[in-house]
C-alpha cells in the first residue's frame, strides 16, 4: 500500500496544514500534531504522516495556533487552552472526509495538549497516539505533568525514547499506571526526546503498534 506521492495543502480560518492520503480508501484518519519548538514541517511529522498514509489512513499534520501567531518560539502557558481548540479545529477539518476512527496524534506539547483535550472532552477521537510525551522538564523529575491522566479514558499509545531527558522508562511506566484506559509504551532503544525518525525503525514500529492497538486495517 502507498501513499500519494504529495500531500495536499489545507489552509482554513481555522486550520493550516497538509493531507496526505492514501492510495486506497482511507481506513481511518489522523491529526498530527508538533512539538513546542517545531512545526507542521518537522522531519518527524513529515515521517510519521508519510508512514501512516501508507498503512491507509488520511494524515493531517498541521500548525498549532502558537505557531500559527509565530513562526519560532515556545508556546505561552497562558494560552494552551487556544492550542487545545486548534486541535479541535483539526479534528473537525479531517473527521468527514474519511471513515473508519479518529487518532489525535502529537510529539512532546502536541501530545501533551492532545492528552489534556481528550482527558476533557473524551468524544473528540477514538485513540492517541503520542511521541516523546513530556512527563517533566529535564532535571526537575519532581514537577510531573500528570494531573489529567486519571481523567484520561481514550486508549493511548506512547512511543518514547529510552533516553529522553523528559523521562526515563521508569518514570512513564509508573506515570501511565494513572490512566485507566489502555496505554502501551513502546520503548525506541537509544531514542531521544526528538525520536529521529531515520533510526529504530520508529516510524514502521509506530505504525505497527497503533494498528494493533486500534484494529486498523490497511486501506481498501
Amino acid at each position: 500500500m502507498s501513499a500519494l506521492d504529495e500531500p495536499v495543502l489545507l489552509d482554513t480560518d481555522g486550520v493550516y496544514g497538509y493531507l496526505h492520503r492514501p492510495a486506497g480508501d482511507a481506513a481511518g484518519k489522523l491529526v498530527l500534531a508538533h512539538g513546542a519548538g517545531g512545526d507542521l514541517n518537522a522531519k518527524l511529522l513529515q515521517a510519521m504522516a508519510s508512514g501512516f498514509a501508507q498503512h491507509g489512513l488520511l494524515v493531517l499534520r498541521y500548525n498549532l495556533p502558537f505557531r500559527r501567531r509565530r513562526a519560532s518560539g515556545p508556546p505561552n502557558r497562558a494560552h494552551a487552552g487556544t492550542d487545545r481548540d486548534g486541535i479541535v479545529a483539526a479534528t473537525d477539518a479531517i473527521r468527514e472526509l474519511a471513515d473508519g476512527p479518529l487518532l489525535l496524534a502529537g510529539h512532546s506539547y502536541g501530545g501533551r495538549q492532545s492528552t489534556m483535550l481528550a482527558a476533557e472532552r473524551p468524544d473528540v477521537a477514538d485513540g492517541l497516539v503520542l511521541l516523546s510525551y513530556p512527563l517533566h522538564s529535564p532535571g526537575k523529575p519532581e514537577k510531573q505533568r500528570t494531573e489529567h491522566l486519571p481523567q484520561l479514558r481514550t486508549p493511548s499509545l506512547f512511543v518514547h525514547g529510552d533516553r529522553d531527558p523528559f523521562g526515563t522508562p521508569d518514570e512513564m511506566r509508573a506515570a501511565l499506571e494513572l490512566i485507566p484506559a489502555e496505554h502501551p509504551l513502546l520503548l525506541i532503544e537509544g531514542g531521544r526526546h526528538g525520536l529521529d525518525p531515520d533510526r529504530a525503525d520508529v516510524v514502521a514500529r509506530t505504525v505497527t503498534a497503533a494498528a494493533e492497538l486500534f484494529a486498523l486495517p490497511a486501506a481498501r
